[in-house]
């Protein structure tokens, strides 16, 4: 206390206690939402694991893991059902990533590569190199990165105009989609049945060709591209601020908004070369972290959520439905179409384009 100049002390008012603020209380409930993703994931990958014709019991599982022999169910545990399950986990967060990449640069919840085309163009690309040239690992998988990456680059210069960017590209995305449906037709037609058929099978989207390989291939190029999404969330929170603002703050739009581009594609056509074209895993991840976390875009919740819909599509596909087998693609498809069409008619009540 300091005297006035009346000599008498002055009294001091205690200050009020901090309350909390919705910038102390977002990342608390993406923290939150991040570990409870984080354990369904754990949960639904022990599920993929241990469930199924034959259930195996966690004891068991341990000891496979362990290294111990365990007759009957070693084979099923380490040769189909991990597998599919790493590879289910790495999918779902490859996808996740690629779709919260466009929505947020475009700033639009359609703009996801299995909406605009980009999708399609890795799909068409990977069709034609199992067709034609009986590709498969990491040459399938280039060739289906350098589709989408073709696609995609296509896309952004027919509609980038300087204004309304992000429902140009959307519109001439869905039509390079249906231009190249047509082509991935055509091609299963003027083949034989039989590569015909493994060419479909593929372009359901499923997790049941998975192997250790394939799970090698895209466990590889997560690590590469993971970095690049670290650097990229930074990069979306300035690019969210508007071009203008973003420049600026010293960030090359233009250039930024290629590499992530780059980016996006190469995590969606890596997924897609591995599991064929899952429906609907990167225009659903994004929106629903989103919802989760309270508004706030995550790029880790994005992944987690996408890995969380793949592992349950499968999971659900291959024991819901007593002796069908569904591939996790249909079962993405079937959940995903319906989140469109509601997504479309409250746009539509908002009047905007997402």
């Amino acid at each position: 206390m300091t005297p006035n100049p009346a000599g008498t002390p002055l009294r001091t008012t205690p200050a009020a206690p901090p309350q909390a603020t919705a910038s102390t209380r977002r990342p608390r409930r993406t923290a939150l939402v991040g570990a409870a993703l984080a354990a369904a994931v754990v949960l639904l990958f022990l599920g993929k694991t241990t469930l199924g014709d034959v259930v195996v019991p966690l004891p068991a599982l341990a000891a496979i893991l362990r290294g111990e022999m365990v007759p009957g169910l070693g084979f099923i545990v380490m040769e189909d059902r991990l597998p599919a399950a790493t590879v289910g986990l790495l999918a779902g967060a490859a996808y996740g990533l690629a779709g919260t990449l466009f929505q947020t640069l475009l700033r639009n919840p359609l703009a996801s590569p299995d909406v605009i085309g980009v999708g399609y163009g890795g799909a068409a690309a990977a069709v034609a190199g199992m067709l034609l040239f009986d590709l498969q690992g990491v040459g399938l998988a280039a060739v289906a990165f350098g589709g989408a990456l073709a696609v995609a680059l296509t896309i952004h210069a027919l509609s980038d105009s300087g204004r309304n960017t992000g429902s140009r590209l959307i519109l001439v995305g869905i039509g390079f989609a249906a231009m190249l449906q047509a082509a991935i037709t055509y091609l299963l037609t003027r083949t034989d049945v039989r590569a015909a058929s493994e060419a479909l099978h593929w372009l359901v989207g499923s997790l049941s060709g998975s192997t250790w390989e394939r799970a090698a291939v895209l466990g590889a190029a997560v690590a590469l591209l993971l970095p690049g999404c670290v650097r990229a969330a930074s990069t979306l929170r300035i690019l969210e601020l508007g071009d203008d603002s973003a420049a600026g703050l010293g960030l090359n739009v233009r250039r930024s908004r290629l590499g992530l581009v780059v980016l996006g594609v190469a995590l969606c056509a890596a997924a897609t070369a591995v599991t064929g074209p899952l429906s609907f895993i990167a225009f659903l991840s994004g929106p629903l972290a989103r919802l989760m976390a309270g508004g706030r875009t995550n790029l880790a919740c994005s992944a987690l959520t996408g890995a969380v819909l793949v592992l349950g599509a499968e999971l659900l596909g291959s024991n819901a439905f007593g002796d069908i087998d569904l591939p996790a693609g249909v079962v993405t498809g079937a959940l995903g179409a319906p989140f469109l069409l509601w997504l479309l008619v409250r746009s539509n009540k908002r009047g905007n384009g997402g």
